[in-house]
């Protein structure tokens, strides 16, 4: 059963083109709510961190993405972006780990440096096309932004990184989340970059408390598997 929480929570993942533009949105229109969110990255888990997310009773909202929906979403962030006067350079998804780069997050996070890794890697996949689940890309990425490279490309190799990364994913599970960009506030939750307005609208009324929460240390497109069933501009 979905949990209440009074941190409002904000579950993204670098897959997501959706996520993408609501990361942008976020950054651009309403900067004073960035460090007012938890930061909870949302990706689909490997082998092992489906065994261990099994362990603690949660599990992963898989579903197929058909090749009609795969279709939409290129053509829908194909308007969107136009939309905003941006250009976007689809990625080719091979083989994808995505606890490569969620798990980099984490570790960037811990420096103080999430938002930054998050933006970097957007505009990795999204502005040049790259492969954010190549290490040598995260590790490019973590030099970038001043910190060990290495670290953060091999973060799915710690114990310890894993462990917090499987906790994301069984916030994901109690959350009830089955899409993303997914905004959680109490029992109060809204789904895709459409209802990102309606979120923004939701904490005004709620008077959001001026200080801010820390940026959690515990979310596209490889248009295959995805994590929702409809579309609100919101997609796995």
């Amino acid at each position: 059963m979905p949990k209440k929480n009074k941190t409002p929570r904000f579950y993204f993942s670098l897959r997501s083109p959706y996520s993408w533009l609501t990361h942008r949105e976020l950054s651009h229109r309403h900067p004073e709510l960035v460090d007012r969110l938890r930061w909870v990255p949302c990706f689909e888990p490997d082998a092992e961190s489906t065994r261990l997310l099994a362990e603690q009773g949660g599990t992963f909202p898989y579903s197929e993405m058909s090749r009609e929906k795969n279709r939409y979403v290129l053509q829908d962030v194909g308007r969107l972006t136009k939309a905003r006067g941006i250009t976007v350079t689809w990625p080719v998804d091979r083989e994808p780990v995505w606890e490569v780069p969620h798990l980099g997050y984490l570790v960037a996070a811990r420096e103080g440096r999430g938002q930054e890794y998050v933006a970097a890697c957007y505009r990795a996949r999204f502005g040049e096309g790259r492969d954010i689940c190549d290490r040598a890309v995260i590790a490019a990425i973590g030099v970038g932004l001043g910190l060990d490279g290495r670290r953060l490309a091999d973060a799915s190799d710690d114990p310890e990184v894993r462990a917090e990364g499987v906790r994301a994913l069984l916030d994901v599970y109690e959350d009830g989340v089955f899409g993303v960009p997914f905004f959680v506030h109490g029992y109060t939750r809204f789904w895709g970059l459409d209802r990102f307005d309606a979120f923004v609208e939701h904490l005004r009324t709620k008077a959001l408390p001026a200080t801010s929460v820390p940026e959690p240390v515990v979310g596209a497109v490889g248009l295959g598997r995805s994590a929702d069933d409809g579309h609100a501009g919101g997609c796995g």
